[in-house]
């Protein structure tokens, strides 16, 4: 079997078997309790594990069973961080609660991967993605809390899922794995015969693929972080030394974050009330390095490592296209940034990006849900990734199980 097969083989049965997906989620709880129980101040922010290109060795060496120092056997694919081997010129970070992760966030995900792709600078090699890497973080601020109604570990074990959707994506592949079979082996309900997550969105990911006429094949890094603020992940992110590998003499060591938001998060970004009053400028008058509103001081070394790539929400909690295209720019005018004491500069480091097509059904993890409460298995594929329905529906997430005679 050749070696990619092998590994999507592999992806594939791991997910769909019950006992595979305890191994899993027994790796992220393990993951997640080390990070949380951390007293190091660095433990800001960790990389848990990479799902790599399919065509590296690392892909191929995972897709197989293999044995840790003591001879034990380790379950195939057991995830592991893969660290660069030198430092990206991109990273691709798309933060979100991943309760589920949906078809909007590949979208997100997979045409910010194309839009740097057609921008490299030029003289690079098209075919070298080793500069390029997608992080996928999950914030556990309120972690003395169980959340809900997905747990932690849950959500983690979707990224993974979802990872291996997003890769196939960008590889042109996602339409041979919309035929697999759910978990059947799993506690959820067991299928008649195939069932195929059918989805333009999922489609319109494949179509971005062909278009650049090359696969896109890297690496997808699953992160940790104990930071609740945008400006506070990306600093984290920046210092962190997973994504600073020793520099070779004439190597550059700028690494430029594209942060994925949307509509809703954008406004809670440029929001002043999550910075301090403004009466703190006056207080670091004397500061060089503190001068000007609380917001330009959080958000000023931000803009200069990284841009924020917004996709519009166009439903009916956040109005149409136009609506949102005035109101934004309202914001991000010269006028509309000074007024929440912002920096003109701010708007060049923004790009704006559609979402939903016009008469594309509406996606979002509120709508997932709703579809797994209720059990509607094929609703949830039209809303979710194959890989990522799957899980659900073989862990039964979200389902509200109601006890007999109960009204």
């Amino acid at each position: 079997m050749p070696r990619d097969d092998m590994l999507e083989r592999s992806q594939s049965l791991l997910l769909r078997s019950a006992t595979s997906r305890r191994h899993l989620t027994d790796f992220f709880s393990r993951a997640l309790s080390a990070f949380q129980s951390s007293t190091d101040s660095p433990q800001n922010f960790q990389v848990v594990c990479t799902a790599p290109p399919a065509s590296s060795s690392n892909a191929s060496a995972s897709a197989a069973a293999a044995h840790d120092a003591q001879g034990k056997l380790l379950h195939p694919q057991s995830p592991v961080p893969i660290p660069p081997t030198k430092r990206p010129h991109t990273l691709i970070v798309l933060d979100s609660s991943f309760n589920p992760p949906t078809l909007a966030h590949l979208r997100m995900a997979t045409s910010a991967v194309h839009d740097v792709i057609k921008k490299k600078r030029k003289g690079e090699d098209e075919k070298d993605m080793s500069g390029l890497r997608l992080l996928l973080l999950l914030a556990v601020v309120n972690a003395d809390k169980a959340p809900k109604p997905a747990a932690f570990d849950q959500r983690l074990a979707m990224m993974w899922a979802f990872a291996h959707d997003v890769q196939r994506a960008l590889r042109g592949e996602a339409g041979e794995s919309t035929n697999e079979v759910s978990p059947a082996s799993g506690p959820g309900p067991k299928p008649e015969k195939p069932q195929i997550h059918d989805s333009s969105q999922l489609e319109a990911a494949e179509e971005e693929q062909q278009k650049q006429g090359l696969p896109v094949d890297i690496s997808v890094d699953i992160g940790l972080t104990s930071k609740p603020y945008f400006h506070e992940k990306s600093r984290v992110i920046a210092e962190s030394k997973f994504y600073k590998p020793p520099k070779e003499e004439g190597e550059e060591d700028t690494m430029t974050q594209v942060i994925l938001v949307g509509f809703d998060t954008l406004i809670r970004i440029f929001d002043p009330k999550y910075y301090g009053p403004a009466t703190q400028v006056t207080a670091h008058a004397h500061d060089q390095s503190r001068k000007g509103s609380p917001i330009q001081q959080a958000l000023d070394p931000m803009f200069k490592r990284a841009k924020l790539r917004v996709t519009l929400r166009t439903n009916d909690e956040w109005g149409g296209k136009q609506e949102q295209m005035a109101y934004l720019e309202s914001l991000l005018s010269e006028e509309g940034l000074a007024k929440i004491g912002g920096s003109k500069e701010w708007a060049e480091r923004i790009e704006l990006v559609e979402g939903r097509r016009d008469g594309e059904e509406i996606v979002s993890s509120t709508y997932a849900r709703k579809a797994a409460e209720r059990e509607e298995w094929g609703k949830l594929r039209r809303l979710v990734s194959p890989e990522v329905g799957k899980w659900i529906e073989g862990e039964r997430l979200y389902v509200v199980d109601v006890k007999p005679g109960a009204c």
